[in-house]
Protein backbone atom coordinates (compact mmCIF):
# COMPACT_ATOMS: atom_id res chain seq x y z
CA UNK A 1 0.00 0.00 0.00
CA UNK A 2 1.37 3.43 -0.53
CA UNK A 3 0.33 7.22 1.40
CA UNK A 4 1.50 10.15 0.10
CA UNK A 5 3.93 11.91 3.04
CA UNK A 6 4.93 15.76 3.03
CA UNK A 7 7.71 16.53 5.08
CA UNK A 8 10.05 19.72 5.22
CA UNK A 9 13.16 19.35 4.04
CA UNK A 10 14.89 20.56 7.44
CA UNK A 11 17.36 18.45 9.28
CA UNK A 12 15.06 16.90 11.72
CA UNK A 13 12.58 15.79 9.54
CA UNK A 14 14.61 13.91 7.08
CA UNK A 15 16.65 12.38 10.74
CA UNK A 16 13.25 11.38 11.82
CA UNK A 17 11.81 9.81 8.40
CA UNK A 18 14.94 8.29 6.69
CA UNK A 19 14.28 4.97 8.04
CA UNK A 20 10.85 5.19 7.35
CA UNK A 21 11.12 6.39 3.65
CA UNK A 22 14.19 4.40 3.23
CA UNK A 23 12.80 1.07 4.14
CA UNK A 24 15.72 0.57 6.89
CA UNK A 25 12.88 -0.61 9.45
CA UNK A 26 10.21 -3.12 8.21
CA UNK A 27 6.84 -0.86 6.87
CA UNK A 28 4.97 -3.72 6.84
CA UNK A 29 4.24 -3.49 3.24
CA UNK A 30 3.54 0.44 3.56
CA UNK A 31 5.25 2.77 0.84
CA UNK A 32 5.49 6.19 1.61
CA UNK A 33 6.34 8.59 -1.46
CA UNK A 34 7.54 11.53 0.06
CA UNK A 35 7.66 15.23 -1.11
CA UNK A 36 9.50 18.07 0.96
CA UNK A 37 7.82 21.90 1.55
CA UNK A 38 8.65 24.76 3.39
CA UNK A 39 6.50 24.90 6.40
CA UNK A 40 3.52 27.31 5.76
CA UNK A 41 3.18 25.39 2.26
CA UNK A 42 2.62 22.36 4.41
CA UNK A 43 0.01 24.00 6.59
CA UNK A 44 -1.87 25.40 2.85
CA UNK A 45 -1.64 21.57 1.88
CA UNK A 46 -3.01 20.19 4.94
CA UNK A 47 -6.02 23.20 4.42
CA UNK A 48 -6.29 21.56 1.01
CA UNK A 49 -6.12 18.18 2.37
CA UNK A 50 -3.46 17.11 -0.43
CA UNK A 51 -1.88 14.24 1.46
CA UNK A 52 -2.14 11.52 3.57
CA UNK A 53 0.56 11.93 6.35
CA UNK A 54 2.03 15.73 6.88
CA UNK A 55 4.23 17.84 8.96
CA UNK A 56 2.41 20.82 10.04
CA UNK A 57 2.90 23.67 12.29
CA UNK A 58 0.82 22.97 15.25
CA UNK A 59 -0.80 26.51 15.32
CA UNK A 60 -2.70 25.08 12.18
CA UNK A 61 -4.41 22.22 13.99
CA UNK A 62 -7.57 24.09 14.61
CA UNK A 63 -8.33 24.89 10.75
CA UNK A 64 -7.56 21.33 9.98
CA UNK A 65 -8.55 19.29 13.10
CA UNK A 66 -12.31 18.37 10.80
CA UNK A 67 -10.01 16.60 8.41
CA UNK A 68 -6.66 15.43 10.19
CA UNK A 69 -5.55 13.82 13.71
CA UNK A 70 -2.67 14.60 15.35
CA UNK A 71 -0.53 11.06 15.74
CA UNK A 72 1.60 10.31 18.60
CA UNK A 73 4.84 10.18 17.04
CA UNK A 74 7.67 12.85 14.88
CA UNK A 75 6.37 15.82 16.88
CA UNK A 76 9.11 18.88 16.75
CA UNK A 77 8.14 19.98 20.66
CA UNK A 78 10.39 20.85 23.40
CA UNK A 79 12.29 23.43 25.96
CA UNK A 80 14.41 26.46 24.69
CA UNK A 81 13.84 25.68 20.81
CA UNK A 82 11.34 28.60 20.29
CA UNK A 83 11.42 31.67 17.25
CA UNK A 84 13.63 34.20 18.15
CA UNK A 85 12.74 37.77 16.98
CA UNK A 86 15.92 39.67 15.54
CA UNK A 87 16.96 42.73 14.36
CA UNK A 88 19.38 44.47 12.59
CA UNK A 89 19.63 47.38 14.93
CA UNK A 90 19.30 46.55 18.50
CA UNK A 91 15.80 47.46 19.52
CA UNK A 92 14.54 46.90 23.53
CA UNK A 93 11.83 44.14 23.69
CA UNK A 94 8.99 47.10 25.13
CA UNK A 95 5.99 46.28 23.33
CA UNK A 96 4.91 49.69 22.43
CA UNK A 97 8.11 49.37 20.44
CA UNK A 98 8.25 45.92 18.67
CA UNK A 99 4.26 46.64 17.66
CA UNK A 100 5.65 49.31 15.76
CA UNK A 101 7.92 47.54 13.26
CA UNK A 102 8.08 46.01 10.31
CA UNK A 103 8.37 42.16 10.94
CA UNK A 104 8.76 39.03 8.63
CA UNK A 105 7.24 35.80 9.88
CA UNK A 106 7.30 32.64 8.32
CA UNK A 107 3.96 32.41 7.38
CA UNK A 108 0.55 33.13 8.83
CA UNK A 109 -0.53 29.96 10.15
CA UNK A 110 3.06 29.00 11.69
CA UNK A 111 3.53 28.57 15.39
CA UNK A 112 6.00 31.24 14.93
CA UNK A 113 3.08 33.67 14.01
CA UNK A 114 0.75 32.34 16.79
CA UNK A 115 3.04 32.76 19.35
CA UNK A 116 4.38 36.24 18.15
CA UNK A 117 0.89 37.35 18.05
CA UNK A 118 0.03 36.57 21.25
CA UNK A 119 3.25 37.92 22.64
CA UNK A 120 2.30 41.16 21.00
CA UNK A 121 -1.37 41.41 19.84
CA UNK A 122 -0.77 44.93 18.36
CA UNK A 123 1.40 44.45 15.36
CA UNK A 124 0.23 45.16 12.06
CA UNK A 125 2.83 45.67 9.76
CA UNK A 126 3.95 41.89 8.96
CA UNK A 127 5.92 40.34 5.60
CA UNK A 128 5.17 37.09 5.70
CA UNK A 129 8.01 35.11 4.04
CA UNK A 130 9.29 32.03 3.63
CA UNK A 131 11.66 30.98 6.65
CA UNK A 132 15.08 30.82 4.40
CA UNK A 133 14.34 34.21 3.05
CA UNK A 134 13.94 36.38 6.79
CA UNK A 135 17.76 36.79 7.76
CA UNK A 136 18.66 38.61 4.53
CA UNK A 137 15.25 40.42 4.35
CA UNK A 138 16.66 41.74 7.78
CA UNK A 139 20.13 42.05 6.87
CA UNK A 140 19.27 44.15 3.75
CA UNK A 141 17.00 46.41 5.88
CA UNK A 142 14.10 45.31 3.85
CA UNK A 143 12.03 45.00 7.57
CA UNK A 144 12.61 46.27 10.68
CA UNK A 145 12.90 42.79 12.45
CA UNK A 146 12.79 39.06 11.48
CA UNK A 147 11.27 35.77 13.15
CA UNK A 148 13.75 33.32 12.84
CA UNK A 149 12.82 29.54 13.02
CA UNK A 150 15.09 26.28 12.54
CA UNK A 151 18.71 26.28 12.07
CA UNK A 152 18.60 30.92 11.24
CA UNK A 153 18.59 30.29 15.35
CA UNK A 154 21.81 29.16 15.36
CA UNK A 155 23.73 31.90 12.62
CA UNK A 156 22.18 35.03 13.13
CA UNK A 157 24.75 36.36 16.21
CA UNK A 158 27.55 35.56 13.49
CA UNK A 159 25.56 37.48 11.00
CA UNK A 160 25.30 40.86 13.42
CA UNK A 161 21.58 40.92 14.17
CA UNK A 162 20.51 41.37 17.66
CA UNK A 163 18.01 39.09 19.71
CA UNK A 164 14.73 41.41 20.49
CA UNK A 165 12.87 38.57 22.16
CA UNK A 166 13.17 34.95 22.34
CA UNK A 167 9.49 33.63 21.85
CA UNK A 168 10.15 30.49 23.07
CA UNK A 169 11.15 31.75 26.69
CA UNK A 170 7.87 34.03 26.22
CA UNK A 171 5.96 30.39 25.90
CA UNK A 172 6.95 28.66 28.25
CA UNK A 173 7.22 31.15 31.49
CA UNK A 174 3.47 32.16 30.68
CA UNK A 175 2.01 28.84 29.89
CA UNK A 176 4.17 26.46 31.74
CA UNK A 177 4.50 23.80 28.86
CA UNK A 178 6.97 23.06 26.43
CA UNK A 179 6.86 24.67 23.00
CA UNK A 180 4.43 23.16 20.40
CA UNK A 181 6.04 23.92 17.27
CA UNK A 182 4.89 21.15 14.95
CA UNK A 183 3.59 17.77 14.60
CA UNK A 184 2.61 15.14 12.31
CA UNK A 185 -1.01 14.47 10.90
CA UNK A 186 -2.98 11.86 9.08
CA UNK A 187 -5.67 11.98 7.42
CA UNK A 188 -9.11 10.99 9.19
CA UNK A 189 -10.51 9.05 6.39
CA UNK A 190 -7.67 6.48 6.99
CA UNK A 191 -8.74 3.80 9.61
CA UNK A 192 -7.78 3.76 13.11
CA UNK A 193 -5.90 0.60 12.04
CA UNK A 194 -3.76 2.08 9.74
CA UNK A 195 -3.10 5.22 11.74
CA UNK A 196 -1.87 3.13 14.61
CA UNK A 197 0.46 1.43 12.42
CA UNK A 198 1.89 4.78 10.79
CA UNK A 199 2.19 6.11 14.28
CA UNK A 200 4.03 3.31 15.36
CA UNK A 201 6.66 3.02 12.07
CA UNK A 202 7.16 6.60 12.63
CA UNK A 203 8.11 5.97 16.01
CA UNK A 204 9.98 2.87 15.58
CA UNK A 205 12.28 5.39 12.53
CA UNK A 206 13.03 7.69 15.40
CA UNK A 207 14.46 5.31 16.92
CA UNK A 208 16.51 3.66 14.59
CA UNK A 209 17.65 7.50 13.60
CA UNK A 210 18.89 7.57 17.35
CA UNK A 211 20.67 4.48 17.79
CA UNK A 212 22.06 4.38 13.78
CA UNK A 213 22.86 8.05 14.17
CA UNK A 214 25.47 7.91 10.61
CA UNK A 215 22.53 5.99 8.91
CA UNK A 216 20.53 9.28 7.92
CA UNK A 217 23.77 11.37 7.60
CA UNK A 218 23.95 11.35 3.37
CA UNK A 219 19.49 12.03 3.25
CA UNK A 220 19.76 15.02 5.84
CA UNK A 221 22.89 16.41 4.40
CA UNK A 222 20.83 16.45 0.65
CA UNK A 223 17.95 18.22 1.78
CA UNK A 224 19.72 20.42 3.99
CA UNK A 225 20.97 22.43 1.36
CA UNK A 226 23.82 24.66 2.11
CA UNK A 227 24.10 24.33 5.82
CA UNK A 228 27.14 23.06 7.84
CA UNK A 229 27.54 20.18 9.46
CA UNK A 230 28.05 21.50 12.96
CA UNK A 231 24.48 23.50 12.64
CA UNK A 232 22.74 20.23 10.96
CA UNK A 233 23.84 18.71 14.32
CA UNK A 234 22.97 21.50 16.36
CA UNK A 235 19.44 21.24 14.53
CA UNK A 236 18.80 17.80 15.04
CA UNK A 237 19.81 17.96 18.90
CA UNK A 238 17.41 20.38 19.14
CA UNK A 239 14.05 19.42 17.49
CA UNK A 240 14.30 15.60 17.73
CA UNK A 241 13.91 14.19 21.45
CA UNK A 242 11.98 12.59 23.70
CA UNK A 243 8.55 14.41 22.20
CA UNK A 244 9.29 13.22 19.07
CA UNK A 245 9.16 9.28 20.03
CA UNK A 246 6.04 10.24 21.98
CA UNK A 247 3.73 12.97 22.41
CA UNK A 248 3.20 11.89 26.11
CA UNK A 249 0.77 13.49 28.51
CA UNK A 250 3.30 16.54 28.09
CA UNK A 251 3.25 16.85 24.84
CA UNK A 252 -0.52 16.36 24.47
CA UNK A 253 -2.08 19.33 26.94
CA UNK A 254 1.23 21.75 25.04
CA UNK A 255 -0.81 21.30 21.87
CA UNK A 256 -4.15 21.74 23.81
CA UNK A 257 -2.88 25.08 25.39
CA UNK A 258 -2.14 26.23 21.61
CA UNK A 259 -5.14 25.11 20.53
CA UNK A 260 -7.02 27.07 23.22
CA UNK A 261 -5.30 30.48 23.12
CA UNK A 262 -6.26 32.69 20.53
CA UNK A 263 -4.67 35.86 18.73
CA UNK A 264 -5.48 39.30 17.27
Amino acid sequence: MELSLAISPCPNDTFIFDALVHHRIDTGGLHFNVQFFDIEQLNTLAIGQKFDVLKVSTGVLPLINNNYHVLDSGAALGNGCGPVLVSKVPYPAEREIVEGLKIAIPGEHTTAHHILSLAFPGIENKAFLVFSEIENAVLQGRVDAGLLIHENRFTYQGKGLHKICDLGEFWETTYQTPVPLGCIVAQRRLSEELKQKIEMLIRESVLYAFNNPDASEEFVRIHAQEMQPEVMKQHISLYVNEFSVSLGEQGRAAISVLARTTIA
